[in-house]
């Protein structure tokens, strides 16, 4: 199966709002008086199978380039974006460091801290990824990162719960899943896990509202110009809040992280306390991690995030994301080499299985056998577009803004009204 989307928001994203970040010269690898180069990497798998990929591939590399030693640093996921923010104002800039594309790539671009890669990318390699992954990691037609793994989102279940809750089918319309929700509810089940402590997890909700609200063209506009004036968005807010009233996540959930432990949403599902979670595709890799057995869940299925009547999105449409890897703007030429030896098939296949995730490089797709990324593989084959998730194309300083007013809705403690007021003043701001 061939990985081909095109990632529909990423294009012109530097003409988002930047953080108004400083420019001062950034910190690279270091290279002793024998010319040995001491590198410094950050990325965001904290536990189990993915940090060992990581310590695995420095350990590797540092074997066929004996002079360049990888410091390698796990940082939590949630963390990540404050911490590389800090780095750049600082000007203390790790040589690699895991990116995430579109506006927030953009706004490290535009403070003069990433490497242009563009004509540093193995022919190789861009052969086998093909155009669409390297979009999103693309500012006024130059590529500034590598990517490591398309990420569509949808609705990740468990198989057994729907079975003890006598659901036969897969819901294919919000109505059809606020009938799921009620036969969960009804078996004691507690049906939609969500980390709102975490606010990007409740963003997502409103993200899939919005691409079944919005047309395409919408959507695609927010890389330009973050315009909500369209009432589409605040159509999205209300079927939100609609949604919401039917009472669907987890007891607890605007304090429930998302990843971490147990007690998390994906530990939810993980541990069938929960039977739902709208997610994107690590998550498979990610609950994984937090079952008993440390195993991915033999029951985990998935479905597109259901249909909405009454918008302008057209049916199928995903948001979704592309993870990958940039090197800061005085890092050496080892960090280019680092970045295209983790592209390779081998090690694609080895990132595919570590973190149970589709990899960018198309000729590693075969390394993907766990059941529920099928489905989610052929449903983006045949989306008509897939945008990038909002909070990622709108940038930093916007993107928290839109994140944590879907969560005070959530709360209670404010309106669909209002989250778009919210949203727009910050955009206006920049």
């Amino acid at each position: 199966m061939k990985v081909r989307k095109a990632w529909a928001a990423a294009a012109a994203v530097a003409a988002l709002g930047t953080l108004g970040l400083t420019a001062c010269s950034g910190g690279s690898g270091d290279a002793d008086a024998g010319g040995k180069v001491t590198m410094t990497m950050w990325h965001n798998s904290t536990t189990g199978d993915g940090k060992q990929y990581w310590d695995d591939a420095a350990a590797a590399f540092h074997k066929e380039n004996p002079d360049v030693t990888i410091k390698v640093t796990s940082i939590q996921n949630e963390d990540m974006d404050g911490k590389l923010q800090t780095a750049v104002n600082s000007g203390d800039m790790p040589d690699i460091f895991m990116a995430r594309g579109g506006a927030k790539l953009a706004d490290i671009v535009s403070a003069d801290k990433v490497k242009d890669l563009t004509e540093l990318i193995d022919p190789d390699v861009k052969k086998s990824f093909g155009d669409a992954p390297f979009s999103a990691f693309s500012v006024d037609g130059k590529v500034y990162g590598m990517p490591s793994a398309v990420l569509p989102g949808g609705m990740f279940y468990s198989q057994d719960l729907f079975e003890k809750a006598g659901i036969t089918s897969e819901p294919t319309t919000i109505d059809a899943l606020g009938e799921a929700v009620a036969k969960l509810k009804a078996e004691g089940i507690s049906p939609i896990a969500l980390g709102a402590k975490d606010a990007w997890p409740a963003a997502h909700w409103y993200y899939f509202f919005a691409v079944r609200s919005c047309g395409q063209d919408v959507i695609e506009n927010l890389a330009t110009k973050a315009d909500f004036s369209d009432k589409c968005w605040l159509t999205a807010a209300e079927n939100l809040q609609d949604f919401a009233e039917i009472e669907p996540f987890n007891k607890g959930f605007l304090t429930t992280s998302a990843q971490q432990g147990a007690n998390s949403s994906a530990g939810l599902v993980a541990n069938h306390k929960a039977a739902m979670e709208l997610m994107g595709a690590w998550d498979v890799g990610v609950i994984a991690s937090l079952t008993p057995d440390k195993k991915p869940l033999p029951d985990l299925g998935w479905f597109p995030f259901p249909e909405v009547a009454g918008g302008d999105g057209e049916a199928g449409a995903m948001m979704g994301g592309v993870d990958g890897y940039s090197c800061s703007k005085d890092s050496p030429k080892a960090c280019e080499e680092f970045l295209n030896f983790v592209s390779s098939k081998e090690w694609q296949e080895k990132y595919a299985v570590a973190f149970q995730t589709i990899p960018a490089n198309q000729d590693a797709i075969g390394a993907v056998t766990d059941p529920s990324l099928k489905p989610l593989m052929a449903a983006y084959q045949k989306a008509p577009y897939v945008s990038l998730w909002l909070d990622t194309a709108l940038g930093q300083n916007v993107g928290n803004a839109l994140n944590t007013s879907v969560v005070e809705m959530l709360a209670g403690q404010g309106s669909p009204k209002k989250l778009i007021e919210t949203v727009s003043a910050a955009a206006a701001r920049g």
